[in-house]
This record gives structure tokens, sequence and C-alpha cells, in this order.
């Protein structure tokens, strides 16, 4: 079992999500936040490693503006050897890698448009995890979308545009139940249709469910991961004190926590730590694993 968090380190002093503004946009600004970014990046696998945090989830900003048409600068080949250096940290020590790319990322949608803009960032995510050489235990996590009035379309629309993605999208994307339109069993359902694996997120499926105890949830959806895909991915959070309901909590409630792994016991799976705090939750999990 890995722990792990997501994009940024909040103790370090920097951040591998810099970007800039898309008037001030020039080849020569692009390459400058990619070496800050990738630097960045590097200490922060560091930092993971020497305190056993062996999950990471590379935030979707590590190359700015990377599938907007304005980018027409071949950031692959100038960087490839910094790319291929820091997917050979990550697999010499063994970490778990991971992206999630931003909620406007929607293959169901009605507009082809969104569509199209939706592939071409998956496209961008599965370049960053293919120019590291990593295999396809290294995913790109998804909600299934838009509900757009009839959920049963819209599921089947999410089915029928995955089916036309390329390989090497299909090989590393995963789908995750969120908070309010698409429960676990939904999820399960379209795995079921076309074989992708289901991240299972603890937190979203406190807001919307079908009675599944945690323990059974996990159960479900790790069948849905192959040996290639390497062991099931659970999104762990709680909800914020006197937040809006399902919003993360700022910092990890450990007795939950606790009692979340006492009714897990015996199952076999990496935890991402949806928290806002980021490495500082992690570094108080990491005990009690």
């Amino acid at each position: 079992m890995r722990i792990g968090y997501p994009c940024i380190n909040l103790g370090l002093n920097c951040t591998p999500n810099k970007t800039f503004r898309l008037a001030n946009y020039s080849n020569e600004t692009l390459i400058r936040k990619i070496e800050e970014n990738l630097e960045c990046l590097k200490k922060t696998l560091e930092f993971n490693f020497e305190n056993k945090l062996m999950f990471f989830r590379i935030g979707s900003g590590l190359v700015p503006f990377a599938s907007h048409p304005i980018c027409k600068f071949n950031w692959q080949d100038y960087f490839k050897k910094e790319f291929e250096n820091i997917g050979k940290y990550i697999k010499k020590n063994k970490i778990r890698i991971s992206m999630h790319p931003d909620q406007f990322v929607l293959i169901n949608a009605l507009d082809k448009k969104i569509v199209e803009r939706s592939v071409a960032e998956l496209e961008y995510h599965c370049k960053i995890l293919d120019l590291m050489k990593l295999n396809k235990t290294a995913k790109i996590q998804m909600h299934v979308g838009g509900v757009y009035g009839d959920r049963e379309t819209s599921i089947k629309r999410f089915i029928s545009e995955y089916e036309k993605l390329p390989p090497n999208i299909k090989k590393r994307l995963v789908v995750e139940n969120d908070d309010r339109s698409y429960s676990l069993k939904d999820c399960l359902m379209i795995s079921n249709d076309i074989g992708i694996p289901v991240v299972f997120d603890v937190f979203h499926h406190s807001c919307i469910n079908n009675h599944e105890p945690v323990k059974q949830a996990i159960e479900m959806a790790s069948k849905t991961w192959k040996k290639s895909d390497g062991v099931l991915m659970v999104d762990y959070s709680t909800q914020k004190i006197n937040g809006r309901r399902c919003s993360h909590t700022e910092h990890i409630d450990i007795k939950h926590f606790k009692n979340f792994l006492k009714q897990t016991r015996g199952l076999d799976f990496d935890i991402m730590l949806e928290i806002k705090d980021k490495e500082k939750s992690a570094l108080k999990a990491i005990k009690y694993v």
C-alpha cells in the first residue's frame, strides 16, 4: 500500500505547475516555465521518496498550454532527456504516478468541440507519462462527465467516445465515481461494458452511493483492475468542517483514517490523499500503513 498526495508540495519553495498568461505566450517563456516545473517535480519526488510517500499525482500544468492550438513548439523533443531522467528516478524507486485532468475534460459532452479539446488534453497527459517511459500502472483518471438531462444516454455517449480513443489513451484511462452525478455503481456498469478500471473515491462515495459498505465497494472496484494496471487506486478525504457539503477537509482526521484502514484490512490498494494540506497530512498518514 502506497500513500500519496496530489500535484504540489506546500513545504517546498516551488511549484511544478507554473504557468503564464496566454497573452504573453512565447516559446522562450514556455521553455523557461517547463524547466522550472520539471526541476520542482524532481525536488518533490525526491522529498517524497525520502519520506516514504510513494504515490504522487503529477499536475496537469507541468507543460503550460500544451494542448492549446497556440502551442506549436516541440517541447517533447526539446525536453526528452529530462523527462526520461525523471522517469528513471520514478521507476528506480518504485513510485506510483497518476494524473487527473481538470473538470473541463468531458468526453461525453454534447458539444463536439468540447470532446475534441478533451481528447487533445488526454493526449497531452499521455505524452507526459510516455516520455517518462512509465508502464500502464501510471494512470490518468477522469469522471464520467455531465448528465445533460439524460443519464442513460450520457453514459452511452461516454462509452461510445471512449471506444474511439486511441490505444495510448485507453491503456492509461481510468474512471472515478464523483460526488454528484455518477456513483460507483454507474462506473462499474461502464467498466463491465468497456473494461475500463474504476478508481474508488471514498469521500465521493459518502456523498452519493447505493448503500455499499466501503470494504465491499473497494472489493468491487478492485476487480476492474488487471494485473498490468497495478493495484486499485483509492482517493481518500473527509468532509471539511463547516464547509459546503462534499468539500474536502483541510487536515487529515487521523481517527477517521485509522478506522478506514481497519475497515479495509486485508485489501491491497494505493491511497491518494485529496486533503488540502497535501504532504503534511500524508506524513501523518504514512505512520499508520
